[in-house]
């Protein structure tokens, strides 16, 4: 099948598109447990984008499901395809010159190496929303932890399924030990410095 597809080569590059929006596409990708502050951070940043003047785009697991992956379960197999239709996503709309901040918990290291080398390593922001797991299940906010404790949630991470932490992300934001606002400063001085044409 893969041998009748036929990619178009489209006269309008990332490179032109970056240059109309006077910005380099970026994906910022926000990984950690669930309750860590993955999407309240990456939300918190587009908004400070936003301010600047950057044209941004956010993806978050919650709202995924809903619509493009609303068929996968949370087993390994469909957890790898989660992130895998992300990063296709994420890469299309580099390509239109955006800068994507994608919130997922995306425990596997391989699957976050797969994202690297799709979207390229000077492309690929890796940031660990770091959060002790005790501290997650006191956040809690969607009860999930302790259906998993119940049992009534399978193959959840950190309980029954494991998180590999990133071995050499672009920053680590320890959300137990800073707050929201010190957080967000952290990395827009740090993103500023990669987005910036």
């Amino acid at each position: 099948m893969q041998e009748n597809i036929h990619p178009s080569e489209f006269k309008i590059t990332r490179e032109l598109r970056q240059q109309a929006l006077g910005q380099q596409a970026k994906l910022v990708w926000f990984t950690g447990l669930s309750g860590s502050g993955k999407s309240t951070l990456a939300n918190a940043t587009e908004q400070a984008l936003h301010k600047r003047g950057y044209h941004t785009y956010l993806l978050d697991g919650d709202n995924i499901r809903c619509g493009l992956n609303k068929d996968l379960s949370f087993s390994k197999s469909d957890r790898i395809e989660n992130i895998r239709r992300i990063a296709a996503v994420s890469q299309l709309m580099m390509d239109a010159g955006l800068i994507v901040l994608s919130a997922f918990i995306s425990p596997y290291i391989s699957d976050r190496e797969m994202i690297r080398d799709l979207v390229g390593t000077d492309r690929f922001l890796e940031i660990h929303v770091d959060c002790p797991l005790e501290v997650c299940e006191e956040r809690d906010v969607k009860g999930l932890y302790q259906k998993a404790r119940q049992g009534l949630i399978k193959d959840f991470t950190g309980i029954d399924s494991p998180y590999e932490a990133p071995e050499s992300p672009f920053l680590v934001i320890k959300t137990a030990e800073v707050s929201p606002e010190k957080a967000v400063e952290q990395l827009m001085n740090e993103l500023e410095k990669k987005i910036k044409i």
